[in-house]
């Protein structure tokens, strides 16, 4: 395994973003403004300040206003490339189809979070346990909107449930959107339908008996949810109260 900081990422950023609707009829969900600048610059400014060069972006709902804005990447001093989906292929499925593009171990980010997550603390787990997989994990008082993980003594994922039923839960620490992967996990994607990292992959995973770490966020770990149009708009209500660009902005943002 790498010993060294991945150079490659890939942003989920097809969702079509129904839940926040009417704000995403018109544009992107990734390209929502929060403190004055889309979500998916956030996370481009947050990859590169851990010295991600080339990171591979989703795209299905309004794509033009994505790469747009964005264009190569150049302006934030990254590589920009883009796989446009005909349909939506859900979130291993739209990692799939671009494998080709990671033959290294790699960084997943969900689009539609923000995170002021410790990345290289969570690629120094992942080399240090020999990890297929490493999920970046946040505490949340209700997870039944999130896929939960039970850990063992050592950090390692012994159970992984997405979405649970109130009586189903059985742990508070909740997928953050942020992954780190080996490509040999790609190699089990099913080409066909809509495979799903929590629903699918991460517990044919545990299943199959491969190792899948949790990293723990510290509490001065942000993490945002842009999971509902109610918790979006104080989001940018917040946001627009407090300024300022890029990430600097979370620490306050997030604490709605």
């Amino acid at each position: 395994m790498s010993i060294e900081f991945p150079k490659r990422a890939m942003v989920l950023a097809a969702g079509e973003g129904r839940r926040l609707r009417p704000l995403t009829e018109h544009t992107p969900k990734c390209m929502v403004r929060v403190a004055g600048r889309p979500v998916l610059e956030h996370v481009i400014e947050w990859l590169r300040k851990f010295g991600i060069e080339e990171i591979m972006v989703n795209l299905f709902h309004l794509p033009d206003q994505i790469c747009g804005y964005f264009g190569d990447g150049s302006r934030w001093r990254v590589r920009l490339f883009y796989s446009q989906e005909e349909r939506l292929l859900g979130t291993a499925g739209g990692v799939r189809r671009v494998a080709w593009f990671f033959k290294e171990p790699f960084l997943l980010w969900y689009g539609d979070n923000l995170s002021t997550c410790r990345l290289d603390r969570l690629w120094e787990l992942h080399r240090a346990k020999g990890a297929w997989a490493t999920i970046a994990l946040h505490h949340r008082d209700d997870p039944t909107q999130s896929g939960i993980a039970e850990l063992d003594g050592d950090g390692r994922i012994v159970r992984f449930l997405e979405k649970p039923k109130r009586e189903e839960v059985f742990s508070h620490w909740v997928n953050a959107g942020i992954v780190a992967l080996q490509p040999e996990v790609l190699e089990g994607i099913p080409t066909e339908g809509t495979p799903d990292f929590g629903r699918d992959v991460f517990p044919a995973l545990l299943k199959a008996g491969k190792p899948v770490y949790g990293y723990c966020m510290s509490r001065h770990e942000r993490l945002v949810w842009l999971d509902t149009l109610t918790r979006i708009r104080r989001i940018l209500a917040a946001g627009k109260r407090l300024g300022g660009p890029s990430c600097a902005a979370l620490g306050l943002v997030v604490v709605l």
